[in-house]
């Protein structure tokens, strides 16, 4: 059982930097790979960053590939996604989540969800 809460989040400038934590509670935390998704109002949830549970593989998105970036730290059980050059298209309820596949991008496939935190870019 892995329990998920994520934190900071907020409303920054175009441009502007954001570093997202999700904290991770229960003993099998290293055994999930981790990713992170976005949902803005009015639009499907979609994937963003993954980092499986070695931290030998990373995927990103298209759309936030060069600009964010996904790391986990095992001794504190948490994973992070840095946010860099932040667009307001970036605007959205970031959620973190947790799979028990090698490798995945399809949120049906995550079995463990925080509540998520809200970004909120400003042009």
């Amino acid at each position: 059982q892995v329990q998920l809460v994520e934190s900071g989040g907020g409303l920054v400038q175009a441009g502007d930097s954001l570093r997202l934590s999700c904290a991770a509670s229960g003993r099998t935390f290293s055994s999930y790979g981790m990713g992170w998704f976005r949902q803005a109002p009015g639009k499907e949830r979609e994937f963003v960053a993954f980092i499986n549970w070695s931290g030998s593989a990373n995927m990103y998105a298209d759309s936030v590939k060069g600009r964010f970036a996904i790391s986990r730290d095992y001794a504190k059980n948490t994973v992070y996604l840095q946010m860099n050059s932040l667009k307001p298209e970036d605007t959205a309820v970031y959620f973190c989540a947790a799979t028990r596949k090698v490798i995945s991008v399809r949120e049906n496939d995550y079995d463990f969800w925080g509540q998520g935190t809200q970004v909120t870019v400003s042009s």
